[in-house]
Formats: C-alpha cells, sequence, structure tokens
C-alpha cells in the first residue's frame, strides 16, 4: 500500500496493491499494521454504505462532539471528495482539498476527525463504503454549505448541472458560523 499526503498532509490517499488475473482481483483495504504505521488509528466502530444516483451532492458533514475519523472507498462508480479542515490549531483552518475515488482506481481516503467532508457522485450509480472510528451522533452532526463562497471548493459540476441536495444540505451553515475544533 502507498499512503500519499494531499495538500493538507493529515488528509491521505491510500494506494492498494491490486493483484489481477483473468479472474478478477484481489486488494486490502485495511491492514492494521501498515495503516498504524502511517498514522491512521485502527478503531474503526462503525461501517457505512452509500448509494447516490449521479450529481448528487452530500455534505458537508462533520460531528463537533464524538468527532470521526473515516476511511472511505468507492466500490462501484466515481464519487469527487472534498474535505475541510476545521481544525483552528491547524495551519490549514479553513482550507480544502479534494480528489477522485473510483472503483476503478481502488483508491482509498483517510480522513480524520477534525474534517467536514462532503462528495459529488459522477457517475450513476456511485456507491461509497466508509469506516468511522466513531458512532453516528446525529445531536452532534453539523451541515456546512457546500458552496460556500469563502471556501471556493471547485465541486467539477457539468455545465448547467445543478447538484441534487437534501434538505438538510441546502439548510447547512456559511463557514464562517460553523462550529470548529478548537484542538
Amino acid at each position: 500500500m502507498n499512503f500519499l499526503p494531499l495538500s493538507i498532509p493529515d488528509v491521505i490517499l491510500i494506494e492498494p496493491q491490486v493483484f489481477s488475473d483473468a479472474r478478477g482481483f484481489f486488494m486490502e483495504t485495511f491492514h492494521v499494521d501498515k495503516f498504524g504505521e502511517a498514522g491512521i488509528p485502527a478503531a474503526f466502530v462503525q461501517e457505512n454504505h452509500s448509494c447516490s444516483h449521479r450529481w448528487v451532492l452530500r455534505g458537508l458533514h462533520y460531528q463537533v462532539r464524538q468527532a470521526q475519523g473515516k476511511l472511505l472507498r468507492v466500490v462501484n462508480g466515481e464519487t469527487y471528495d472534498a474535505v475541510v479542515d476545521l481544525r483552528r490549531s491547524s495551519p490549514f483552518f479553513g482550507k480544502w482539498t479534494a480528489t477522485h475515488l473510483s472503483a476503478r482506481n481502488k483508491h482509498l481516503l483517510w480522513i480524520p476527525p477534525g474534517f467536514a467532508h462532503g462528495f459529488l457522485a459522477l457517475s450513476e450509480p456511485a456507491e461509497l463504503i466508509y469506516a468511522v472510528t466513531n458512532r453516528y451522533a446525529p445531536q452532534w452532526e453539523r451541515t456546512i454549505l457546500w458552496n460556500d463562497p469563502d471556501l471556493g471548493i471547485a465541486w467539477p459540476l457539468a455545465e448547467g448541472v445543478s447538484p441534487l441536495l437534501s434538505a438538510k444540505d441546502l439548510a447547512g451553515q456559511p463557514f464562517r458560523q460553523a462550529e470548529t475544533f478548537d484542538e
């Protein structure tokens, strides 16, 4: 496995070693020792599976208490995943980074606690599996507007296409009003 820090170094793109032949492929998606050596904790407590239609945008979500680290991978289709650093003590506070995840590239993405995450489904459908380091706590979940001008995330929407959003995501807070992390 290759562990490649993105432009915010705590966010790590993981390239698994894929063994392919005429029968298909095999790859490790988690190895406690390898992840530990890369600084990624192994204490996952929940795994989720999300399926979205093309142009669905989910996020930017995070939990202010019971903050979650997330290990994501796409098992069908393709997504554009964006993360925003919400740790006030970080030199990257308020900055974002993004990457494409797909069933084809088989990459995984580690997002540590203290970040908001969102994704845009680029295929019909896009299925994302993610393991988290803390349980879902709806009372602590927060949403930042996906298109906040202070963040300026460059979502790869096709010309003339508006993303499909949930009511929760439409009601997200501007970044300047969002609860953040003091750590």
